[in-house]
């Protein structure tokens, strides 16, 4: 019997070619875009699971509230770790990382090449992390000075081969020449990691005293014993606070934590758990840019929405031939064929087309892959796609959507009356009508929705590139890794600086750009440290120029000057801080900071520099100093012009490789720098076009389907229609008057779902541009016109048909 359900449908397929191609290639689009976008959401939430203890281990967070400005770090204080694990019950182990290893210029060959993918962790990491090796033994690998533990890729690039455990790799820095003993090789951090390494270098190499409760320098892990409630564990943070940090600020008066709690400041530490990152944290200063759980729900609906509307299709595409199928299913029920039996044979039919289709469909997504990884930033391989968890989702979905889409038309064909369908009088009924305009406005609901949200993005981001962000971002060249010139940097930009091409120059890495410089300190808005004074900021080295090389703006006071001496313990702050001093000039006015002698040291105040947007949008402009008295010299940035820009990049090249001959010459643009921080907006604003666009043309051929049912189901109706002298035009006008209406009631209920939901989108940006009107109407616009042409094939095609053909059967 299978066997013969399976034959017919076989032959159904190849007696209508169009229809049946039609049928097939809506499913397998629709298929793979969902088989894509579920690789995608399985990625995003596999992040850290690959570690064997994933469930068990946690990031140490913090939140504060500290003058009047709320922080949400995520590291923790400096003896958080060592504290846990000797006095916490419940925690096995810890380990922290200290992100700020700078430019490494490690010796290859005959020159020294810059490496910033390194990172200062404790002994214990390999206890936390799974990160299998690959030559030696991590665990112990890092528990000497000058120690390093390197991932094969890295391995290979400097010695050709991952074995290279116990050899030894030199580093350049301040000191010369360092040798660094490398104690094990492991293999390369996964991608779906919230932290990627090429190098870790041994805590214990750093000549620093990390002994200060009160500074927040590390990335704090711990691995929780098992059984062990997070929760009852974190009730420890609070002793912890009255225990050690409360004694490192005892000029603020505070005998507990209630009472600091009072004086109108908080700081709470929490378990983060390891799995949540990369999808629920956004906090100050992240190890790499998250992803967001906003986009993966998003990207989930949406495939669930692309399903439905092939499933739709389907509905329309097999309902539009059952003119072609009554007689057959007459004849089945005068001899004996129940309606079970046909329901049965329908439903497998749909099964069977569904399995075609999505092979298909994998095929489609693996072709689609490469460029879906291009759009996305994503690394997925083909492999991915017969993952377990995919697999059993292959698996079932013939299952599932070949019930779901087939059902209505087993129902529908199945229930034809057999002298009514011989007689040639086949009766839809309006019930069937109401059904699939419902569903065909479903369609394109969905369709508009996706053309909405894409233009909202992209109309977000042109408003992010064209916003006064408080600096000039356009033709400034950054050279990173200049701290390798030493002393000739000065030397450097002087050079730089007597080229016609180049306007102005700065020395700092302090740049509001993605992978630069940053620095949060405490300040006091008064001589006296205690809670009603003290603020967090921003504090930034820079040099004389820097404002100038900016194009930044003071709205009060003055700039620097290297003719004045004390302006080196002077500062210019942003108007944030400005505000946060209260009403009255600010300049003049003092701001205290501990030096490393826990003593307050006075820097005045000369000017007010205009707010501008030093991380992404996505977050409001916080509190910002600056200052030249600590030099920053890890990079240099020039504002060079426009013209010749290929041979003043040459130059300044020259110029470095005869300072520091054997360092490559590392570079970038800011304007390129600045769009990295918007990347994951701009990818998530491609893949939602590129989704609208296949929603949009999938719901096409679900209209075309309703329209060659409708065409043939009032193909008599034509045929007399002309015959009494109707024209082409107005029975064009006549068929595609349904579909306009179906399109305006669409788009009434796509404008407000739209629009609540970009709204809730645009939410995530402290600076957001508006929803004009023309954004609906240009979204409704082009699914009108492009479901009018769709329309307009099919209604032509009965136009034009002979009413004699058509009239044949009366």
């Amino acid at each position: 019997m299978l066997k013969n359900y399976l034959l017919t449908a076989w032959r159904n397929l190849t007696r209508s070619k169009l229809f049946s191609g039609i049928n097939l290639f809506g499913l397998a689009i629709g298929l793979g875009c969902f088989l894509l976008i579920a690789l995608y959401v399985l990625d995003e939430l596999s992040y850290d699971r690959w570690n064997t203890n994933a469930d068990r281990i946690y990031r140490v967070t913090l939140d504060a509230r500290w003058g009047g400005a709320d922080l949400h770090m995520a590291q923790a204080s400096d003896i958080m770790g060592p504290v846990m694990k000797k006095e916490f019950t419940g925690v096995e182990e810890f380990t922290r990382i200290y992100n700020y290893a700078g430019t490494r210029f490690i010796h290859k060959g005959s020159q020294f090449l810059p490496e910033t993918g390194g990172a200062y962790v404790d002994s214990t990491f390999f206890n936390v992390f799974t990160l299998p090796a690959v030559d030696g033994n991590p665990k112990e690998a890092l528990t000497e000075p000058h120690s390093v533990v390197l991932t094969a890729s890295f391995a290979k690039k400097y010695f050709g081969t991952p074995m290279v455990a116990g050899r030894t790799l030199e580093m350049r820095g301040d000191k010369g020449i360092v040798p660094y003993k490398i104690g094990a090789v492991i293999k390369d951090i996964p991608a779906n990691s919230h932290f990627h390494y090429d190098f870790l270098l041994a805590m214990s190499g750093l000549d620093y005293p990390w002994n200060q409760p009160g500074n927040m320098n590390f990335f704090t892990y711990v691995l929780l014993k098992k059984g062990a409630d997070p929760n009852t564990v974190a009730k420890n943070f609070d002793p912890y606070f009255e225990k050690y940090v409360l004694p490192a600020l005892k000029s603020f008066n505070i005998a507990n934590i209630e009472q600091w709690h009072k004086s109108g400041n908080s700081l709470r530490y929490f378990f983060q758990p390891l799995a949540d990152i990369h999808l629920q944290s956004h906090r100050i200063e992240e190890l790499e840019p998250n992803g967001n759980a906003q986009y993966v729900y998003i990207f989930a609906i949406v495939a669930i929405f692309i399903l439905l509307i092939a499933c739709v299709n389907f509905m329309n595409l097999t309902t539009a031939r059952s003119a072609g199928r009554a007689k057959e299913v007459g004849i089945r029920k005068v001899l004996g064929t129940s309606r079970r039996e046909l329901m049965r044979q329908f439903l497998i039919e749909s099964i069977a087309l569904v399995t075609v289709s999505l092979l298909l469909a994998i095929g489609l997504a693996a072709l689609g892959l490469p460029l879906f990884n291009a759009l996305s930033g994503k690394h997925i391989a083909i492999k991915n796609l017969f993952s377990p968890t995919l697999l059993i989702l292959i698996a079932v979905l013939p299952l599932i959507v070949g019930l779901f889409a087939g059902s209505y038309p087993a129902f529908f064909l199945s229930a034809f009356r057999p002298i009514e369908v011989l007689k040639g009088k086949l009766k839809t009924g309006r019930g069937g009508e109401r059904l699939r305009s419902v569903l065909v406005v479903f369609q394109f609901t969905t369709s508009i929705v996706l053309i909405i949200g894409t233009l909202a993005v992209y109309r977000q981001l042109n408003y992010i590139r064209n916003r006064d962000l408080g600096f000039n971002r356009q033709q400034v060249l950054i050279v990173d890794g200049t701290d390798a010139l030493g002393k000739q940097i000065q030397t450097f930009k002087r050079e730089v600086l007597a080229m016609p091409e180049v306007a102005t120059g700065t020395i700092t890495s302090y740049l509001p750009v993605n992978h630069a410089g940053r620095n949060v300190n405490n300040v006091f808005k008064g001589p006296v440290e205690n809670a009603e004074n003290a603020f967090n900021t921003q504090w930034w080295c820079v040099d004389y120029d820097y404002l100038q090389t900016m194009g930044m703006k003071l709205v009060a006071g003055r700039n620097y000057s290297a003719d004045r001496p004390t302006d080196s313990s002077a500062v210019i702050v942003n108007e944030t801080v400005a505000a946060l001093l209260g009403p009255g000039d600010p300049i003049g006015k003092f701001i205290y900071r501990a030096d490393n002698k826990d003593s307050l040291v006075a820097h005045r105040i000369i000017g007010v520099v205009k707010n501008f947007n030093y991380e992404s949008m996505h977050q409001p402009v916080g509190p910002l100093i600056m200052h030249v008295l600590w030099p920053d010299h890890s990079a240099v940035a020039f504002r060079v012009g426009s013209a010749h820009l290929a041979q003043t990049l040459a130059r300044i090249r020259n110029s470095w490789a005869a300072m520091n001959p054997g360092t490559p010459f590392n570079y970038r643009f800011m304007d390129q720098a600045f769009n990295e921080m918007y990347k994951a907006d701009e990818q998530v604003g491609t893949i939602a076009l590129v989704f609208a666009a296949l929603a949009l043309i999938i719901g096409c051929m679900g209209i075309f389907g309703l329209a060659a049912f409708i065409a043939e189901r009032r193909t008599r109706e034509i045929g007399i229609r002309k015959v009494l002298g109707a024209s082409t035009t107005g029975i064009l006008g006549l068929l595609s008057k349904e579909f306009t209406r179906l399109v305006v009631i669409s788009f009434v209920i796509a404008t407000p779902l739209g629009g609540w939901a970009m709204h809730r989108w645009l939410q995530d940006f402290a600076y957001r541009t508006n929803l004009p009107w023309y954004i609906f109407a240009l979204a409704g616009l082009a699914t009108f016109l492009i479901a009018l042409l769709t329309v307009s094939f099919q209604s032509l095609k009965a136009a034009m048909t002979n009413p004699v053909r058509a009239l044949r059967a009366e």
